[in-house]
């Protein structure tokens, strides 16, 4: 089955919808994650073809969307509210959303703004519910009042120049398609080679500055030497910006399906991509003690919370779509029919 890219507009920007074409049948809409874009959603779409109206969005920044400046002050809602907008421009009602990582976050802040529009909603190793990086405890106490330890001064910067240059090699341990094989997935995990070319393309659409990604970086004085700033993608999850302590309280609920991958790297309780973990474990120098982010255990103790919701376990990386498709799509399809 072939696929189109549609720019959609809406009344914030235009938006690229990856899509089989299909008009009819409940809607099922794919968020991507970080530093990717809709085309990390394409076999799934297709699979889903005979039973919905499967689409996947290209965030701002990302793919082929209008790439207009993320207001980090403002956390994700520069991305929910675009995903809003989408809704509301293609007449959606009851959608069935499907966020994968920082898509996650989105997802459920959507979800926080207008709970009435969404049918369902699938997590996929979605970042915590009190961002990346900068907090401790299941309940997301910050570290330092100021977000010490999160923000866009975490990235590294060897791969956001990589990035930058269109690196499609394998000779560095951080261009694009060593981190898609070392931390997207589980390392060992067979993908053909013309999918994992996809991917990379599709991680290499991510657009470079302080207004996407990795945003303004901000020094500190604090271990580990960074803080949040106002622009860009990982200043807008910095849990100065991005918190949802009261996902509990919305009305109505619909039915969440949470699907994590056990051996991911990335969004975990001992993430290698959060700097107080790798402060412990003695790859940052100087650690003051402060523990890693418990990031699943943060996402479980809110969705607890919520009440109505599904936790999903595969044996996967930070990509169970792509590593485990038929179990993933079994636990999906399952739920959407649920719903």
């Amino acid at each position: 089955m072939d696929l189109e890219n549609r720019p959609v507009p809406t009344a914030r920007i235009t938006q690229n919808v990856l899509s089989t074409g299909q008009t009819g049948g409940e809607a099922v809409l794919f968020v991507h994650g970080n530093v990717s874009s809709a085309a990390f959603w394409r076999d799934t779409l297709i699979a889903l073809a005979d039973d919905y109206r499967p689409l996947a969005v290209d965030l701002r920044g990302f793919g082929d969307t209008d790439p207009a400046p993320v207001d980090a002050i403002r956390g994700l809602r520069d991305y929910s509210d675009d995903v809003l907008a989408l809704i509301d421009a293609l007449g959606l009602d009851g959608v069935h959303l499907v966020g994968w990582s920082m898509g996650g976050g989105v997802v459920l802040q959507v979800l926080r703004d207008r709970p009435a529009v969404v049918r369902s909603v699938t997590l996929v190793n979605p970042i915590s519910p009190y961002g990346f990086g900068g907090t401790h405890g299941a309940d997301g106490a910050l570290n330092h009042p100021d977000g010490i330890g999160g923000g866009a001064g975490a990235a590294n910067l060897d791969f956001v120049k990589l990035l930058a240059a269109g690196d499609t090699s394998a000779d560095s341990p951080v261009s694009p398609r060593n981190v898609f094989r070392t931390t997207y997935v589980k390392p060992g995990t067979v993908i053909e080679d013309a999918d994992e070319d996809a991917f990379v393309a599709s991680m290499l659409s991510t657009r470079i500055s302080d207004d996407h990604y990795p945003g303004d970086a901000v020094s500190s004085d604090i271990w580990p030497g960074v803080a949040p700033g106002t622009r860009g993608v990982l200043n807008s999850f910095a849990p100065t910006h991005f918190r949802l302590d009261d996902l509990h309280t919305i009305d109505p609920k619909p039915p969440i399906l949470w699907i994590r991958g056990e051996a991911d790297v990335i969004v975990s309780d001992t993430s290698l991509f959060d700097l107080a973990h790798l402060g412990a474990l003695g790859a940052i120098p100087g650690s003051d003690g402060t523990p890693a982010q418990p990031m699943v255990s943060q996402t479980r103790a809110v969705l607890e919370r919520y009440g109505n919701h599904t936790e999903v376990v595969l044996d996967s990386g930070h990509s169970p779509h792509i590593e485990r498709p038929g179990e993933f799509r079994s636990a999906l399809s399952d739920h959407l029919k649920r719903s």
